[in-house]
């Protein structure tokens, strides 16, 4: 059968979706009953409970629940259903997914604090106990893991110490971390983890997940803010029949099973989290020797995705993406504001040879002022 499936025309060195094996591909190929036990026992359930053994040792303590849409979606069920209405939400953040929770608590009418910190600032313990003294009605707090926007690596063990040394419900984005960084949720004290099926385990867009304390969970029944999007409604019927609520994504879901294969075919997370390092440091390397520069410092980065400054004023990123493009390889644009960047992800079905592969094509490319590369 991976005979029939077509070769990608180019690599995408982006966050997610990312490049995908034709083993992923090829799964997509076959239709679901989502009524069915061939899908829900054998196919739903096995995935929540292979996802809950990636996050933790703590299986028994943990649950997991799988929301329909990207991981947007995932992340405002979550705020939504976890939030009480008389809870208080502190937000960090230092880029854009740390910006679009406090829009999603602004929409849904949670009371939240939001600390900015700029897009290159990455926040301390001591900051956040600081905020945590101020303010005692602060229920809950949420920040993102790697902050995509730049590739920032928020010191995620210091922090979410500290918010378990205050007593607060814990709340981590890691989006683009889980599956790819080795992490015991249960032993950081995180009581809801949300990452999406197109990241680092390496399936295609269509769902989201949240990994959740159970007896958290438990206590937010009568919370929800959408009838779609409740949390605990889904959770509830995901463990009474496998069933999700309402259509699933059936050949999405599949494709993630395979993923999840996959994944333990390579060594599981520690061994893709050495792959991704690799294909980072190749990367990096490879960079700074043409004569381009990271935005951030190595011991802020993580192995996501890198954000470079443009080498020049007379840079110009459409004709060098165009270029780039044109011999295998999609790059990603710069999403902050304090200066001119582009972004390359390391993450999906992407090796050192591949990354060696895309310095020798940006090495040809003379000036790099984005003239064609020969």
């Amino acid at each position: 059968m991976l005979d029939l499936i077509p070769e990608n025309p180019y690599i995408l060195l982006t966050p997610g979706p990312l490049s995908t094996s034709k083993g992923v591909r090829a799964a997509l190929l076959r239709d679901w009953c989502t009524w069915d036990a061939d899908y829900n026992e054998s196919i739903v359930q096995n995935i929540r409970r292979r996802l809950t053994a990636l996050a933790t040792k703590d299986v028994d303590n943990y649950t997991v629940v799988l929301m329909q849409g990207s991981g947007s979606f995932a992340v405002e069920a979550c705020l939504g259903t976890v939030l009480p209405k008389d809870g208080k939400l502190l937000i960090l953040t230092n880029g854009a997914y740390g910006d679009r929770m406090a829009e999603m608590a602004s929409v849904l009418n949670i009371e939240h604090t939001k600390i900015d910190l700029g897009e290159v600032t990455a926040p301390t313990a001591q900051d956040l106990e600081k905020i945590l003294e101020s303010d005692p009605k602060l229920t809950h707090v949420a920040f993102v893991h790697c902050e995509t926007t730049t590739g920032m690596l928020n010191p995620l063990e210091e922090l979410s110490a500290t918010v378990k040394r205050y007593g607060k419900t814990l709340i981590v984005d890691a989006m683009s971390s889980f599956g790819g960084i080795p992490m015991d949720i249960s032993k950081l004290g995180i009581d809801y983890l949300v990452s999406s099926s197109n990241k680092c385990i390496q399936g295609v867009p269509g769902f989201g997940f949240v990994i959740a304390k159970r007896d958290e969970l438990e206590k937010c029944a009568e919370n929800a803010r959408s009838l779609c999007m409740d949390l605990v409604g889904q959770w509830r019927e995901m463990d009474k029949s496998g069933k999700w609520r309402y259509t699933s994504p059936t050949h999405v879901v599949r494709a993630f099973y395979q993923a999840l294969d996959e994944l333990e075919t390579e060594g599981s997370i520690e061994a893709r989290y050495s792959r991704y390092c690799e294909n980072h440091r190749i990367l990096v390397n490879g960079m700074r020797g043409i004569g381009f520069e990271t935005l951030l410092p190595d011991n802020m980065q993580a192995p996501i995705i890198t954000s470079f400054l443009y080498p020049n004023k007379e840079f110009d990123f459409k004709p060098f993406y165009e270029a780039v493009k044109s011999k295998g390889f999609v790059l990603y644009p710069g999403k902050i504001s304090q200066a001119d960047t582009f972004r390359i992800g390391n993450i999906g079905e992407v090796y050192p040879q591949d990354m060696e592969r895309l310095i020798e094509i940006i090495a040809k490319n003379g000036e790099l002022l984005g003239q064609t590369i020969v």
